[in-house]
């Protein structure tokens, strides 16, 4: 514990990106390997993914030294790792319901995108779509928006401790 006391903003980001890094290679080994096809909430979980990587990647580039930038790269990093835990806790629910209650199948993403407003579709895939509940993979009993959920949940450990680093090290 100790030695994470000493951690500068690069190495927390650079943990957190790496983190990233990882969950994006198991996406993509999934899709292009398994050969298992993203839904929009899967998706919408990579977006997730990427843009907390997005902001590790600049706070390891810019490392700055005092408690402002640790606290807003943590605060921005946290807020997109927090998207994407509400986006794959809302797809485990949709994977929870009985089969009659779920939602009827959608439109592609890919067709919603080229026809309707980006608002309309965040919310046309944020309310589910039939495809979003099929449990197509289950690792140890676990589905894939499950072992997203707690991929989320490690990887906020590193805006903690970027927001950590700077409400309570650079205090002193």
């Amino acid at each position: 514990m100790t030695s994470l006391r000493r951690w500068r903003v690069r190495q927390w980001s650079l943990a957190g990106l790496a983190f990233c890094v990882l969950m994006m290679a198991v996406a993509l080994f999934l899709e292009h390997v398994v050969g298992l096809a993203p839904c929009p909430l899967c998706i919408f979980q990579r977006v997730a993914v990427l843009s907390a990587a997005a902001v590790f990647l600049v706070a390891a580039l810019h490392d700055p030294a005092g408690r402002l930038g640790a606290g807003v790269y943590g605060a921005l990093s946290l807020a997109a790792v927090l998207g994407g835990v509400g986006v794959a806790w809302r797809h485990l629910w949709l994977q929870s319901l009985p089969p009659d209650e779920v939602p009827s199948c959608g439109p592609s993403l890919d067709y919603m995108m080229d026809i309707l407003p980006l608002q309309e579709v965040v919310s046309m895939v944020l309310s589910g779509s039939g495809e979003c509940a099929n449990i197509d993979f289950l690792f140890l009993g676990v589905s894939l928006p499950g072992w997203t959920l707690v991929g989320f949940l490690v990887l906020a450990l590193a805006p903690l401790g970027l927001l950590y680093r700077s409400w309570i090290v650079e205090r002193r």
